[in-house]
């Protein structure tokens, strides 16, 4: 036998095992649940508390931190450029939308440095987009390691968006440099882009549990998407200015600016901005009479609803992963 049971000494039954088995056919009235509880076993599947299941996560940082790092170092590995791709695909996108948007449409004729309002809104944006996108392929991409492995199945969506920010993190030098070509000064001010891409970790997170869990169970989302970041994006003033048209075009309107202010797209893409361009912080702001200091706050309560609720709507289903 593959699995030789071990006897005791007195040659009796095998030691570890239950002395009396649960009578079936209708012969006793006790039901599996009760024997069950009767022996002190358990479900080897359950979904834990979400104390434990917090606790759990935390125990796997390592885990989830190389597993991201392995995915990081194997893309683009079949491309001659390589991880040359984790800057050009940004960049090219900001070409696209500088010739179609910049040149052709002058929706940036009315700010001082369009180049780097628009390369700070592309990147910043596409680590959202890019963050959603691979939550929701997290779970239904891994079944094999799901169905092979007992973890916490949050460790996947966390470490697709370690991956996403891995590669922001390169983006980021060549952001910084695009800054630095069109004239901003180093200042402390710009110190703000760190608590700044910290709460749009905490939300990107967040929001990749809520995919995850949905693409897990409706594969379609994932051909919506598309659709939906595409829709987002233009929502998000990622290639024009949110104040300029909240004062030009809605004036009239001024629920619908209130809903783009608090858009958690455009909070995260303002709040880099104004941290690292200085003439869109004090020229073009001023000009169309609108501040930041409610960003802040938006950023706060977005990066906190959408982890703590995100992360208990994932829990909630944490053992119908892999199944089926």
């Amino acid at each position: 036998m593959s699995h030789p049971e071990r006897l005791s000494s007195s040659g009796g039954e095998p030691v570890g095992t239950i002395s009396e088995s649960p009578r079936m056919n209708g012969q006793s009235s006790e039901s599996l649940a009760g024997f069950a509880a009767r022996h002190g076993l358990k479900q080897s599947a359950a979904r834990p508390p979400l104390s434990t299941y917090v606790q759990q996560v935390w125990q796997r940082r390592t885990f989830i931190w190389n597993f991201a790092s392995a995915k990081t170092s194997s893309m683009y590995t079949s491309s001659r450029l390589g991880q040359l791709w984790q800057v050009l695909t940004p960049l090219l996108n900001v070409a696209v939308y500088f010739l179609i948007f910049g040149v052709l449409l002058q929706t940036g004729r009315d700010v001082t440095d369009f180049i780097p309002f628009l390369v700070t809104g592309v990147f910043i944006f596409t680590f959202t987009q890019r963050s959603v996108t691979a939550g929701a392929k997290s779970i239904s991409g891994n079944l094999s390691l799901i169905r092979a492995l007992h973890f916490p199945r949050a460790s996947l969506p966390f470490a697709h968006v370690i991956v996403e920010l891995q590669q922001l993190l390169i983006s980021m030098v060549v952001l910084f440099a695009v800054v630095f070509a069109w004239g901003e000064v180093p200042s402390l001010y710009m110190l703000l882009i760190v608590p700044t891409l910290l709460l749009q970790l905490c939300f990107n997170m967040g929001l990749s549990l809520v995919l995850a869990r949905i693409g897990a169970f409706t594969p379609d989302i994932q051909q919506l998407l598309p659709f939906i970041l595409r829709t987002w994006l233009y929502a998000s003033g990622v290639i024009f200015a949110i104040p300029q048209i909240a004062q030009d075009r809605l004036k009239d309107h001024p629920w619908l600016t209130e809903l783009l202010k608090a858009n958690p797209g455009s909070v995260y893409v303002e709040l880099a901005r104004t941290s690292l361009i200085e003439s869109y912080r004090n020229k073009d702001l001023p000009k169309w009479h609108w501040t930041d200091s409610h960003l802040w706050w938006y950023a706060i309560a977005w990066a906190v609803i959408a982890l703590v609720g995100g992360f208990w709507y994932f829990h909630r289903a944490e053992e119908r992963y892999g199944r089926g």
